[in-house]
């Protein structure tokens, strides 16, 4: 008994597949979210490497940007409620998670049962998102990838003041145009994103133990500027791009056995 969940994102698609006992089958990542090839090309990517295929899903549960355009699913979740369920499934000790999407930032707050109690969500400015270190990375001309790297050579941290993404570009091409080492510049980018997402996470409370999650928990800059900024240690897990995705296969999971029950019992 399988159950899959996928993950549209704004800039990429994410797939889980779980077992009757919550146990991880396959995953995948793809570039390319929400009215993009992404949701079908990572589909065909987890079911070659898990041999499944679509005659095996007894459920399917959509989250994410792009959830309501796929209508391969059997039901949709929000993306707020997936990545608790997600993040709470692989640290039940978690009361506070962070969500740096492509074009969003969530903080929530979670109970021990791992049931949302608060959240903020940042969804009308790039600043803080993937897609405002995407931007920056090109003024650095380096790949977005390497960014935390060229942040981790720098030897002081240029402030960036500016809260808007627009804004913040200029002021980093004003700050290489007058001789500042990109390492440098790169450091405050990087706690100018942490500032920005601590706000948030102050907003809804920052209780022990903080996770991180979004592709943008790979880059190591971000993590400790944040852990800087919250004076908090910042878990990140080898799964943090996956955990909409588990939730919502957790929820399609918890959904296929209630509809059994309730047909056994009718």
């Amino acid at each position: 008994m399988y159950t899959l969940g996928i993950d549209i994102g704004s800039a990429s698609s994410k797939v889980v597949i779980i077992d009757s006992t919550k146990t991880i089958v396959a995953d995948a990542v793809f570039p390319g979210g929400a009215g993009t090839s992404g949701p079908v090309k990572v589909l065909a990517e987890i079911f070659l490497k898990s041999g499944l295929g679509w005659e095996d899903i007894a459920r399917t549960v959509a989250t994410g940007y792009g959830r309501i355009g796929f209508h391969q699913a059997n039901n949709q979740i929000s993306e707020i409620t997936c990545h608790a369920l997600g993040v709470h499934h692989l640290f039940p000790s978690v009361r506070t998670i962070i969500d740096i999407g492509g074009q969003d930032v969530k903080a929530i707050a979670i109970s021990k049962e791992g049931m949302i109690s608060k959240f903020v969500m940042n969804d009308k400015c790039a600043a803080g998102t993937g897609r405002f270190l995407e931007v920056m990375s090109r003024v650095l001309e380096t790949d977005v990838s390497e960014l935390g790297a060229l942040a981790g050579q720098a030897d002081a941290i240029v402030d960036i003041s500016s809260t808007c993404a627009v804004f913040a570009e200029s002021e980093v091409i004003s700050r290489l145009a007058s001789g500042i080492k990109p390492a440098n510049v790169a450091a405050g980018i990087h706690q100018s994103v942490a500032r920005r997402v601590a706000g948030l996470a102050i907003r809804v409370g920052v209780t022990p133990m903080v996770v991180l999650t979004g592709g943008v928990a790979k880059n190591e800059g971000i993590v400790n500027a944040f852990a800087s900024e919250l004076r908090q240690e910042i878990v990140v897990s080898p799964s943090c791009q996956i955990t909409g995705a588990l939730g919502a296969a957790l929820i399609a999971m918890k959904e296929l056995i209630n509809l059994r029950a309730q047909e056994a019992s009718a």
